[in-house]
């Protein structure tokens, strides 16, 4: 049987569900820092799978696995709920919410900092 190499966060239950199908398969219990970085990664994982669904059951699901991901960082950094929510609504009063739906092309201020990387120079 050919392997297919995934390296990568999987759930709890996947392993019996490959055995389950006549499948084999490796798996290593991850430490504490390696478990971390593929929380962050999983993030990013689940990220492009919600970014590829197109029906609203495929949303839906994808938000799903997404939660649950972030509710699995937040049990690991000992994030509370109270603490989720006093971030949201300091962002929220700092920044505002996306009702407007303002979709920023340039701006001249350096003062402005994002995370996206496509915040190429175009003059």
């Amino acid at each position: 049987m050919k392997k297919i190499f995934y390296n990568k966060l999987i759930r709890d239950r996947i392993p019996e569900k490959i055995k389950r199908n006549g499948g084999d398969y490796a798996i290593e219990k991850l430490n504490k820092k390696a478990f971390e970085a593929a929380l962050l990664t999983k993030v990013g994982e689940e990220a492009s799978g919600l970014l590829s669904s197109k029906t609203r059951e495929e949303i839906t699901s994808e938000l799903a696995d997404i939660i649950a991901v972030i509710d699995e960082i937040k049990k690991f950094k000992k994030i509370t709920d109270k603490q989720i929510s006093q971030a949201l609504e300091e962002n929220f009063n700092k920044k505002g919410g996306f009702d407007k739906r303002l979709f920023l092309i340039w701006s001249s201020d350096t003062g402005y900092k994002t995370n996206e990387r496509r915040n190429k120079s175009k003059k």
